[in-house]
């Protein structure tokens, strides 16, 4: 095996092993600490310098993302008025591996002063960051990962992780659902995976919506003319869905009939419609579509009081343009 080969695997693994040393540490402080940021009436303000800086800024992005507002502030800019964004009710993580970071003490001062609380996130439980909190988390290791035991690998790394364990934590605790993610997701591949039928779908009042009676000429006019163009959709007298009527349809009716005109709605229209709820996920309704190899999907909401009534309709070229896949 080559030096660099030894070298990129001895740095995986002791950096693997230093998150699986951190498994002990999620104690009593760490639950404390969760507790404060559920607790938390205004905003979580995590800070740190250098590569704690690093991590502090994933660290506010993650937990802003997850339900729980959150912002970075870089220490050594407090002093020159960020500091104005720390306010009565919001608590403060600060990261720093050795404790002893002197850019910090501007922020420890203030927060002292105005009696916001703290939780510190470091290697070394007897620095002065860790003696200033109101609770302490610890993140030692053994050793750097970097061959001169000097460059921050294996610290930093630790460091993630515990701030990952403490994002997920209160988001479970918070009972943040995949609905809330989609909604702070709202760009991007990941957004779009989480959209609801309902956030793509047509719906209102020019829907095509016709009854068994319905004439022929009128369903040729509806589904040209209305905001749903090529289907309409079929209710009973009651509002139910019954059937529903596509291009498809019409053109297999024109084929096998001389007199279309003289048809109705329940003479054309196919029965047991496939249909989907608002609530799923349009890209379950991508591959229904896919799957059945149809252009359109009736939208029922079936936690109403009439779950049979339509309430909307979901065409497969809106999905592919809000790029659910």
């Amino acid at each position: 095996m080559s030096k660099i080969i030894e070298r990129g695997q001895s740095v995986l693994k002791l950096e693997a092993e230093s998150i699986l040393g951190l498994v002990s540490k999620v104690n009593e402080s760490f639950e404390k600490a969760v507790e404060m940021v559920l607790a938390c009436k205004g905003k979580v303000v995590v800070t740190g310098i250098g590569k704690s800086g690093q991590i502090a800024r994933k660290m506010a992005s993650t937990f802003s993302s997850t339900g729980t507002p959150s912002l970075y502030l870089h220490p050594a800019e407090s002093s020159h008025g960020d500091l104005g964004v720390i306010s009565d009710g919001d608590i403060v993580i600060a990261l720093s591996y050795g404790g002893e970071t002197a850019e910090l003490n501007h922020v420890l001062n203030f927060i002292s002063r105005r009696d916001i609380k703290m939780i510190a996130m470091t290697g070394k439980p007897e620095s002065s960051l860790a003696q200033a909190a109101s609770v302490l988390i610890s993140v030692a290791v053994e050793r750097e990962a970097c061959p001169l035991n000097l460059a921050p690998t294996s610290s930093s790394t630790a460091m993630l992780a515990m701030g990952d364990a403490m994002a997920m934590a209160v988001l479970e605790m918070r009972g943040f659902k995949t609905e809330n993610f989609a909604e702070f997701h709202p760009a991007g591949s990941l957004g779009a995976k989480l959209l609801k039928v309902k956030d793509v779908m047509k719906s209102g009042a020019a829907l095509p919506m016709v009854t068994p009676e319905t004439s022929m000429k009128e369903i040729l006019t509806k589904m040209t003319h209305q905001n749903v163009r090529g289907a309409a959709g079929v209710t009973n007298t009651d509002g139910n869905l019954v059937g529903i009527i596509t291009d498809g349809d019409i053109r297999r009716f024109l084929e096998k009939n001389q007199n279309p005109f003289q048809a109705t709605a329940k003479d054309v229209m196919s029965t047991n419609p496939k249909t989907i709820d608002a609530l799923e996920l349009a890209e379950k309704a991508l591959f229904l579509m896919e799957q059945f190899r149809i252009q359109m999907l009736i939208v029922l909401d079936k936690s109403s009081a009439k779950p049979l009534q339509p309430v909307g309709m979901l065409i497969y070229a809106d999905l592919l343009a809000a790029k659910i896949r």
